[in-house]
């Protein structure tokens, strides 16, 4: 055992620390500098899901049922794969229209409705106080186990105020009220309660991964071990069959799997952690294989804990649901042990303060702001947020001291499961409103709130109040006689249903009813102009938020009304940044200058129904401006025009696109212009260059001659040899030019005969071979023999070979340059490469060197030229059907090929059989 001071000074502790995460949290978002704003923080703060039950109640689920714990989290595994496209949804809406939390989205949606938002703060109210009993249950039950001596007796208070659990239950809405009700935010949005939520998620994650290690290979040999022995026991061994022997029970399954993928969506909890607290949407993306991966990791050791307790101490003789702690403390781990209380601590602490602060919302806006609207001295009232602020933290402390009360009436009768159980039933009940509130346009008002009704009283008939009656508070007579003796009003057997459990006869029942009706009063009637407009909102969220988005109100507003309302609510500083924005959104340099027109109205509707809700930031806004009833022709007459308009903006947008296209391909030409004109100019120095050299060479040998008639007639002989040879160095150039002029044209000349290409090549080698060996070089054809004639110009295929054997010889080495021609040869064309030891050309030079008057840059040494060989190669090859291409890499060389079709029509080469050699 650890004495109390230690116990509670630990958990203070962690609070404190918690508190400290929260502030930092805060700090940084007041600084701009989120530390929330990450996917990471976003799937870790989603565990909060993971509860004092996934810490404590899983393991005794585990123990008295076997595998039958998995449901539970199976089921928000599958609901992730659906994340993607239904909390992707809930968020953009809940973004958009300044949603905060489950309630005032449900009102919201179907007409802005006070009555339905404030039906599902009762529901959630009750559905969640078991839960919160829950939380109290685990933690008063590990406290007292640590610090009761090994095989004493835990006797009960003697009166209530000397009850630690209520204590407990202050200290945590003590906490919550720190954490969530500092300052109220239009957002709702708790940056600091994020962070914390998140870091708690680590810490109880670690906890149970600690304990489940210690007695997986602390006190057995391994998880092996563990359910070796236990299958030596047919009573264990039973736990880990699905059907324990007996026939499968396919709608428990089903049921309790369907109930975990509602409850990970609508318990309160989630929605804020999910929706409200969101940062970005995109975050949700991660979050979808995170959250389920952490689901996994922190149920690994459910079962071998479960197992090892079971072989330890024997069926029956001790609490299961705590084998957590009562293992550790068996062994004398003290020190793990209160770790991993801390840890169960932290699992129940993140629960209590995101449902309390979720609820109190919920309460605030939905229930007592209605009221408090109706009273005369409300509407004098000035700066109302401390008010709003109070009013909170009651609720807060409400929750708490109910959850107090019912684990007093029902909580010791009941295990953790199934208190849980008892809650998630109840939230499914908003799973009709919601996904049809989304999906489905017809839904009403009048629909959701009778099945509501039905659904919440069945639930209460079948499944709340029976947990009561077998806690020994209320009679159970019903119970087995029927209400008011007949038989088929059974709770635990409605209408006759027999061979379900209570908790899928109530699901059963209770979502039967609320779909029913639901769906059967929608179509039975119309709904009103505001359940239109507000369902074309939520159902098109998408298609809204991406364009001109409709505001669905007509009347007339001043701003200083409007301005005033705000500052009531928000506060004077929030107020004028608020109104400074929106004053720049629409173009205006004074908050006095904004059009009060129905965008304004929405505006300020929107940003009060972050701080009270819709349905109440709508009767607000009512009651300053004057507002002109709405009727279904009024609503698709907005429709058209913001059809109209966003038709209009696309048509802009596309105008506007089209003129950036044509912007840019003017920008591209005349990028391509001066390009052209610098290349000209390169061409033109580069002429000029090769002209000036043999002119000069000519003129001076000529004037040299012409000087000296005594001249020796060998010297004679070597200048008239120099002047010749400078002279078809001149033709040469001229020819290029004139040649890439006529192809280009269309005028150029072909004499097309049969060509054997491997002659060719052979002539071409040999007849540059000298050049080569007087550089020192190697030039080897591969590829032997006559190959079948192909249809060309002889003349014009030898002008490429011999241009492409130049370059290869202008830039390899001295003494060890070394050039490979191959030939192959396949029914479709012909393959000739070559392939040199060069330096190589990088990759982004390679599309330049087939342009014209262009050499390659960057070269150890200048090479001159016209730049026209390659160019002219191409054209000739391009001409009958082939193509020329270049593959090289920096210091490995190049290989120019090229591909010459026997039948020129087929343009299409293969790829791979044209550079295959």
């Amino acid at each position: 055992m650890l004495s109390s001071t230690v116990v509670i000074g630990a958990s203070f502790a962690y609070l404190v620390l918690l508190f400290a995460v929260a502030w930092f949290g805060d700090k940084r978002a007041a600084q701009g500098r989120s530390i929330i704003a990450s996917p990471w923080v976003y799937a870790l703060s989603m565990a909060v899901y993971c509860t004092a039950w996934t810490y404590f109640g899983s393991v005794g689920r585990a123990a008295n049922a076997g595998v039958w714990f998995l449901p539970i989290y199976l089921g928000p595994m599958l609901a992730m794969v659906l994340a993607w496209i239904v909390v992707r949804k809930m968020i953009r809406i809940a973004k958009t229209y300044r949603i905060t939390s489950i309630a005032d989205f449900i009102g919201s949606r179907y007409g802005k409705s006070p009555l339905l938002a404030g039906l599902v703060t009762l529901i959630t109210v009750v559905g969640i106080v078991p839960y919160m009993a829950l939380q109290l249950k685990a933690i008063a039950s590990g406290y007292a186990l640590l610090t009761t001596p090994s095989g004493a007796q835990v006797l009960p208070a003697a009166h209530w105020w000397a009850d630690s659990t209520l204590y407990i239950a202050l200290a945590l809405a003590g906490f919550t009220i720190i954490f969530g009700t500092r300052h109220l935010d239009s957002t709702e949005r708790h940056e600091g309660m994020v962070a914390a939520i998140a870091f708690e998620s680590i810490v109880k994650l670690v906890a149970f991964l600690a304990v489940g290690l210690f007695v997986s290979y602390g006190l057995f040999n391994g998880v092996t071990d563990i359910f070796a022995q236990a299958m030596a026991k047919p009573d264990l061994a039973a736990l880990l069959q699905f059907d324990q022997g007996k026939s499968f029970a396919y709608p428990q399954w089903f049921a309790l799997t369907l109930l975990a993928m509602l409850s990970v969506i609508f318990l309160p909890r989630q929605f804020q952690v999910m929706v409200v607290e969101n940062v970005d949407e995109r975050h949700l993306k991660r979050a979808v294989w995170v959250f389920p991966l952490y689901l996994l990791l922190i149920n690994l050791f459910v079962l071998p804990i479960a197992l090892g307790g079971l072989l330890y101490f024997g069926a029956g003789q001790t609490n299961p649901e705590f084998f957590v702690l009562s293992l550790p403390l068996a062994q004398g781990e003290t020190g793990l042990a209160l770790f991993v209380f801390v840890g169960g601590l932290s699992a129940a602490t993140g629960m209590v303060i995101v449902e309390a602060i979720a609820v109190s919302t919920m309460v605030c806006n939905d229930l007592v702001m209605p009221l408090l609207l109706r009273t005369a001295h409300f509407a004098g009232h000035g700066d109302v947020t401390r008010l709003l602020l109070t009013i909170r933290r009651v609720a807060i402390l409400g929750m708490l001291l109910l959850g107090y009360v019912y684990f007093h009436l029902a909580g010791e009768a009941y295990a953790l499961v199934s208190i849980g159980l008892i809650s998630f039933a109840a939230v499914a009940q908003f799973a009709p409103a919601v996904l049809g509130g989304m999906y489905w346009k017809h839904g009403t008002r009048r629909g959701v709130l009778i099945g509501l009704l039905l659904g919440f009283a069945l639930w209460a008939y079948t499944l709340m109040l029976p947990s009561l009656a077998k806690s020994g508070w209320m009679s159970a007579d019903f119970l087995e006689a029927g209400l008011w003796g007949l038989t088929w009003l059974k709770p635990e057997q409605f209408l006759g249903l027999q061979g379900l459990d209570n908790l899928t006869h109530s699901l059963f029942w209770s979502l039967f009813a609320n779909v029913s009706a639901y769906v059967l009063v929608s179509l039975s009637g119309r709904p009103s102009a505001a359940e239109t407009s507000q369902a074309l909102l939520f159902v098109d969220v998408f298609e809204r938020t991406a364009s001109a988005n409709p505001v669905f109100w007509q009347g007339r507003a001043k701003v200083s009304d409007l301005q005033a309302l705000l500052i009531r609510f928000l506060g004077e500083n929030k107020t004028q940044n608020l109104l400074t924005q929106y004053a720049q959104q629409v173009n205006v340099a004074r908050i006095a200058q904004i059009p009060a027109d129905a965008s304004l109205v929405q505006f300020v509707e929107t940003q009060l129904a972050g701080a009270i809700g819709s349905a109440s930031a709508r009767v607000m806004v009512a009651s300053v401006v004057e507002e002109e009833a709405l009727e279904l022709d009024d609503v698709l007459r907005i429709l058209e025009e913001a059809s109209q308009l966003r038709a209009y903006s696309q048509a802009l947008e596309d105008k506007s696109r089209s003129l950036e296209r044509a912007t840019a391909e003017l920008r591209a030409a005349n990028e391509q212009l001066k390009s052209l004109d610098h290349l000209k100019d390169d061409f033109m120095s580069s002429v000029t260059h090769e002209l000036r050299t043999p002119l000069t060479s000519i003129r001076a040998l000529s004037e040299m001659m012409l000087d000296d008639e005594e001249m020796p007639t060998e010297h004679r002989q070597q200048f008239l040899g120099i002047i010749v040879a400078e002279t078809e160095r001149l033709s040469r150039l001229v020819n290029q030019v004139l040649d890439m002029a006529k192809i280009e044209a269309g005028h150029a000349e072909w004499h097309n005969s049969d060509v054997d290409m491997h002659a060719l090549v052979t002539q071409a080698v040999n007849s540059i071979a000298n050049r080569y060996h007087e550089q020192g070089a190697t030039l080897t054809v591969h590829g032997t023999g006559a190959l079948p004639p192909l249809r060309a110009d002889a003349d014009r295929l030898m002008q490429v070979m011999l241009n492409l054997l130049s370059n290869a010889l202008k830039f390899i080495p001295r003494e060890h340059g070394q050039v490979d021609v191959y030939l192959h040869d396949t029914p479709d064309g012909i393959t000739v490469a070559v392939q040199d030891n060069g330096c190589g050309i990088a990759a982004e030079q390679q599309t330049q060197v087939f342009e014209k008057f262009r050499q390659v840059s960057g070269m150890e040494q200048t090479i001159q030229g016209t730049g026209l060989g390659l160019p002219i190669s191409r054209q000739i090859v391009e001409h009958f059907g082939g193509r020329l291409w270049l593959e090289s890499a920096p210091g490995e060389g190049a290989c120019f090929s090229f591909y010459l079709p026997r039948d020129p029509s087929k343009q299409t080469v293969n790829q791979e059989e044209t550079t295959t050699l």
